[in-house]
């Protein structure tokens, strides 16, 4: 199989996943062990294709958190988003920069992904069949107080398998957001978390790339944006006539099947 199939392939479920509380980084854990590139140049290629399906959220959402000017009156829900955003991040900021590393080395394998898959999933159905009143409906009116505690709660996808998206929708809805703005504020927080992470990616590993690497790198970024942008368009849809507990399901079974075929193959 070619380098340019593999990247088209793990595009495609980056962008599918990325967006979905089902856990980009632990599919594509699982997809690298039967399509892999060298394994530096792997560990890359995943982050940095992200960038891909962020940049899809940027363009779906440009009229929401692309401001006309720098008029903070004349675009305060704009600013009052992006910096909920800032807010949001830090703490994987912080968290990130001081146990990544360590968590990636230790925590980055099937068995993790898949049984994070499956608490995941049952968590997500437990959390989305209860029946509590909502206090946000809209991203730029949730607290400062709230935005923060969703960010610290986002940062258990450090834990690969887990899904940033399905944290951070968790933990807003926990935290009074309905669905609808859930799911917005899991995109806008992924926007600087990302960035963030392929930025360091890219400034860690810019160095050894080659032509073909680029190539293969390109090509990965451009699927996972069309991709993702056609995923985000079908769950704004989605979750307008349903729940999360679908996506929960899904984990499980999933989860379940990896971890079948690891212990008992």
């Amino acid at each position: 199989m070619t380098d340019i199939i593999k990247s088209i392939i793990l595009g495609i479920i980056e962008g599918i996943t990325e967006f979905l509380p089902i856990s980009s980084t632990g599919h594509l854990i699982i997809a690298n062990q039967f399509i892999s590139f060298e394994e530096s140049f792997t560990n890359m290629f995943d982050v940095v294709i992200q960038l891909g399906a962020i940049l899809s959220v940027i363009y779906y959402f440009r009229k929401d958190i692309i401001p006309k000017s720098l008029n903070i009156a004349e675009n305060k829900r704009i600013f009052d988003i992006w910096f909920r955003a800032a807010v949001g991040v830090v703490p994987a900021l912080i968290l990130g920069a001081a146990f990544g590393s360590f968590l990636e080395e230790k925590l980055f394998n099937p068995v993790v992904v898949s049984t994070m898959l499956v608490i995941g999933g049952l968590v997500l159905i437990f959390i989305d069949r209860k029946d509590r009143p909502s206090r946000f409906h809209d991203v730029a009116t949730m607290d400062y107080k709230t935005v923060l505690l969703i960010g610290l709660i986002q940062c258990m996808a450090m834990i690969p398998g887990t899904s940033r998206s399905a944290a951070t929708i968790i933990g807003a809805m926990l935290l009074g957001a309905d669905r609808k703005t859930a799911a917005e504020f899991s995109f806008f927080l992924a926007i600087p978390t990302m960035i963030a992470a392929s930025g360091y990616s890219l400034l860690k590993h810019h160095a050894s790339l080659n032509s073909h690497d680029l190539l293969v790198l390109g090509v990965g970024f451009v699927v996972s944006f069309i991709v993702a942008l056609l995923v985000i368009a079908f769950l704004m849809n989605f979750i307008r006539k349903h729940t999360f507990q679908s996506f929960g399901y899904y984990r499980i079974v999933l989860g379940i099947v990896i971890l079948a075929w690891i212990f008992l193959w």
